[in-house]
C-alpha cells in the first residue's frame, strides 16, 4: 500500500496582514507564509490549506470572523468566481496604495535596489469600463452557479465568458462585466443568444470539437468598434449567418471581422484575419496625433491611462531634438511617434510584422519623417550592425512584454550605452530583475507607478535609468 497523504491542514482565525502577488491576499501561521484570494488585509478568517509549495502555501477563505474596515462590496456578480477583478472588494484608494507598495517592495526584493524618487501612483481616471480590448470564449462546459444547480441537472451547458482560474474547459457564463463600456454587453448577450437559438455547437477545449470558439471586441475614445468573431471549422453557411446577424443587429460595429482557427491553442497571430465589413482597423486619437489599430495590432488596453504612461515616458526622456531615440517593443509604434516630434530621430522594433506596418502607416498618416520601424527577434535585431547603421542612441524607451527584456538585449543596451534609458514594465518584479542587470552602468533616478489596471492587482511602472559618469 501506498503512504497515505497527510490531510491537508485548517488554520483558525488567522488575520491576514498583506495584498500579495497575483492578487491574492498575505496571512502567516508560525512563520508559513500563506496566500489566500478574495480576502483583503484586515479580514480575520479561517484558512483551509489546498496547496503546499517549497516556500509557502495556498489556502481559501471557508469563514470570516471578522471583517476588515477596509472591505467593501464588490459591484460584480461573479467576483470570487471569476479570475479576473480580484481586488473589487478593496476600495480604489487602498488599490493604490498596495500597488505603490508592490513597486517599493519588487525593487527592494528582487533587485536589491536603493528606491530614489518614487512619485505617486498616478490613479485612473475610470475605475470600471476603462478597457478597450476583451476576448470572451465560447464554450460547451459553462460553471454552474448555485441557482442553476438547485434548478437540476437539465442544463444547457453553453456559455460565453471568460475561463476559471486554474481550468482551462471551463467557463463563467458571463452576465454583464463591467471593463467595457457599451456595446460590449449588448453584442455579447445577444450573439449568445443568437448562436443558441441556431443550435450552433459551442467549442469544447477537451475533444476540440464544436463551431463557436471565441470573439474579440476592440473598442477606442473615438467611438470605433471592432469585433474579431473566431471559429473553430470553416462551416460557410454557419460564419456567413453569423457575420450578416452582427452587421445587421449592430450598425455601431465599425470593423467586422473573422477568423478560422483549427489548430489546438486559441492564438490568432499566425493566422489570417478575414474582413467582412465596415474598415479593416479602428482608430485612436491621442493629443493631436491619429494611430490606426488593426485585429492583431497591441495597443494599451486602457487608452485614457495610456496617454498619461506615454506622457511619463516622454517627461523623463527630457527630449531637446538633436536626439536618436530607440523604442524597443514598439508594437503599432504609438510611443515612437509621441516622442518623435521632439526628438532627432526615431526608431522602433517590434516582432509583429502586422504591427509594423500600422506603425509605418500611423507615421505617414501624422505626417511625421522622421521615424523607421524594423520587424525581428529583438534578442537578433539589436547588435552592433543596427546601431552603426541607424545610429548611436541617446535615449532608449523599452517596454518588453510581462517576462521582461532578454539577458542577450540587455548586454547589447550595456555596449549601447544610451544617456538615458526610459524602462516601462506592467511587471515590476522583471523589471527590478532588469534594472539590476544595468545598474553596471545606470543609476536609477525617479519611478513612476501609472495604475492601468483598477480592481487587479497589475501596475505599470515606467523607471529613468541615467547613465553614471
Amino acid at each position: 500500500m501506498g503512504r497515505r497523504r497527510k490531510p491537508y491542514p485548517i488554520f483558525e482565525k488567522v488575520e491576514i496582514i498583506d495584498a500579495g502577488s497575483e492578487g491574492k491576499a498575505v496571512a502567516k501561521v508560525d512563520d508559513l507564509v500563506i496566500f489566500v484570494p478574495y480576502v483583503v488585509p484586515g479580514d480575520v478568517i479561517d484558512i483551509k490549506i489546498v496547496k503546499r509549495k517549497r516556500s509557502y502555501l495556498e489556502g481559501k477563505a471557508v469563514k470570516i470572523h471578522k471583517e476588515s474596515p477596509l472591505r467593501i462590496i464588490p459591484r460584480c456578480e461573479h467576483f470570487g468566481i471569476c479570475g479576473g477583478c480580484k481586488w473589487q472588494n478593496l476600495s480604489y484608494d487602498d488599490q493604490l496604495k498596495y500597488k505603490q507598495k508592490q513597486v517599493i517592495d519588487n525593487f527592494e526584493r528582487i533587485g536589491k535596489l536603493e528606491i530614489p524618487e518614487i512619485l505617486p501612483i498616478i490613479r485612473s481616471k475610470k475605475q470600471y469600463f476603462y478597457r478597450n480590448k476583451l476576448e470572451f470564449t465560447f464554450s460547451s462546459r459553462k460553471w454552474l452557479t448555485d441557482e442553476e444547480m438547485e434548478e437540476g441537472t437539465d442544463q444547457n451547458m453553453n456559455g460565453v465568458g471568460f475561463h476559471l482560474p486554474g481550468m482551462f474547459d471551463r467557463i463563467i457564463d458571463v452576465k454583464n462585466c463591467y471593463l467595457q463600456e457599451y456595446p460590449s454587453n449588448n453584442i455579447r448577450k445577444a450573439l449568445r443568444q443568437f448562436c443558441l437559438d441556431q443550435s450552433y455547437t459551442f467549442y469544447d477545449s477537451r475533444t476540440h470539437l464544436g463551431f463557436l470558439r471565441n470573439v474579440i471586441f476592440r473598442s477606442a475614445s473615438t467611438g470605433n468598434f471592432m469585433v474579431i468573431m473566431i471559429f473553430a471549422k470553416n462551416d460557410r453557411d454557419q460564419i456567413n449567418k453569423t457575420m450578416e446577424f452582427l452587421e445587421k443587429s449592430f450598425p455601431e460595429i465599425t470593423s467586422l471581422n473573422y477568423v478560422v482557427n483549427t489548430k489546438m491553442n486559441d492564438s490568432i497571430n499566425d493566422l489570417e484575419v478575414l474582413h467582412w465589413n465596415g474598415e479593416k482597423y479602428i482608430m485612436e486619437k491621442m493629443e493631436d496625433l491619429q494611430f490606426k489599430i488593426g485585429p492583431l495590432s497591441f495597443y494599451q488596453t486602457n487608452s485614457d491611462q495610456a496617454y498619461e504612461l506615454y506622457k511619463v515616458a516622454r517627461d523623463f526622456a527630457g527630449l531637446t531634438g538633436n536626439e536618436i531615440v530607440y523604442d524597443l517593443y514598439c508594437g503599432t509604434g504609438t510611443i515612437t511617434n509621441f516622442v518623435a516630434r521632439q526628438a532627432k530621430k526615431a526608431i522602433g522594433i517590434e516582432y509583429i510584422e502586422s504591427a509594423i506596418e500600422d506603425a509605418n502607416e500611423n507615421s505617414k498618416r501624422n505626417k511625421i519623417t522622421n521615424t523607421r520601424f524594423f520587424v525581428g527577434d529583438m534578442a537578433k535585431v539589436l547588435n552592433p550592425e543596427f546601431f552603426e547603421e541607424n545610429g548611436q542612441p541617446e535615449v532608449v524607451i523599452t517596454d518588453p512584454p510581462r517576462v521582461g527584456m532578454h539577458t542577450k538585449v540587455i548586454n547589447q543596451l550595456l555596449l549601447a550605452s544610451p544617456q538615458k534609458i526610459i524602462y516601462v514594465s506592467c511587471n515590476p518584479a522583471t523589471q527590478a530583475r532588469d534594472i539590476a542587470l544595468l545598474a553596471e552602468k545606470y543609476e536609477l533616478k525617479k519611478i513612476q507607478p501609472v495604475d492601468m489596471f483598477p480592481q487587479t492587482h497589475h501596475v505599470e511602472n515606467v523607471s529613468l535609468l541615467v547613465r553614471k559618469a
